[in-house]
């Protein structure tokens, strides 16, 4: 039986240190058969002046015993990521990084052990002013409508059902209730779309039994909303009976 833990953001070499050996043994005992779930801003396929230590933190990670997958933050090279060929691997579109760090797709469905996973990646970033357009930021941090539109349709085949949702950002309720407004939409184009507010859709019409977030780097239950930065929960029937 495969086993599954997820966790927040690493933020590249920032935050990696949650997943070593000291903070995470249990990851001493997993298989390439089993997975480690990052909630966003991976930060590792950043490129640019970082591309050599995006390769040496890969390999660390393609090194250890698991697979590790992720979806994408808002501090993430969009442009690089979504240059890497895309592929099916258990039911859903990836980006391949190497043979064991594979970045989930926004609107994809996944069979992994024995749940289905909906997944959808991408975020406000809150220190956007701070940042260099394609740089260090990207718009498409946000979704597209043609993504927003796949994910529908692929909630539409699924009957609007899933046991987990792995995303970034949170809905737009659960925005407020952590003391945020939600972002600026007038520095995007118009191509893109409001993270938050598609989210409260699925919030509103999909039936799952938990969703799992980072972004905003607290640990804390909500109901059966899981917001993860430091913590690594291994996944069990204990979250889907909340």
């Amino acid at each position: 039986m495969n086993q599954i833990f997820i966790t927040g953001d690493i933020h590249g070499s920032i935050d990696i240190q949650k997943l070593n050996t000291t903070n995470f043994p249990e990851g001493k005992t997993l298989t390439k058969d089993d997975y480690v779930i990052i909630c966003g801003d991976f930060g590792l396929v950043w490129g640019g002046d970082n591309a050599k230590h995006d390769k040496w933190w890969q390999q660390w990670l393609d090194e250890k015993p698991w697979t590790t997958l992720f979806v994408d933050g808002n501090h993430e090279n969009h442009e690089l990521l979504s240059s890497y060929p895309v592929s099916y691997w258990h039911g859903g579109q990836v980006h391949k990084i190497n043979d064991s760090i594979i970045h989930l797709m926004r609107g994809e469905y996944f069979n992994i052990g024995d749940y289905t996973f909906f997944t959808f990646g991408g975020a406000f970033s809150h220190d956007v002013f701070w940042r260099k357009e394609h740089i260090s930021w990207w718009q498409g941090e946000l979704p597209s409508h043609d993504e927003v539109n796949h994910a529908i349709d692929n909630l539409q085949k699924h009957d609007f059902k899933a046991d987990i949702i792995i995303s970034h950002d949170v809905p737009m309720d659960l925005c407020e209730y952590l003391g945020y407004r939600g972002g600026n939409m007038t520095i995007y184009d118009s191509c893109y779309e409001n993270i938050n507010t598609f989210l409260q859709y699925v919030k509103d019409n999909v039936e799952y039994e938990a969703w799992f977030m980072g972004h905003y780097h607290v640990d804390r239950d909500i109901l059966n909303h899981h917001i993860l930065y430091n913590e690594i929960i291994q996944l069990t029937p204990w979250y889907l009976q909340k």
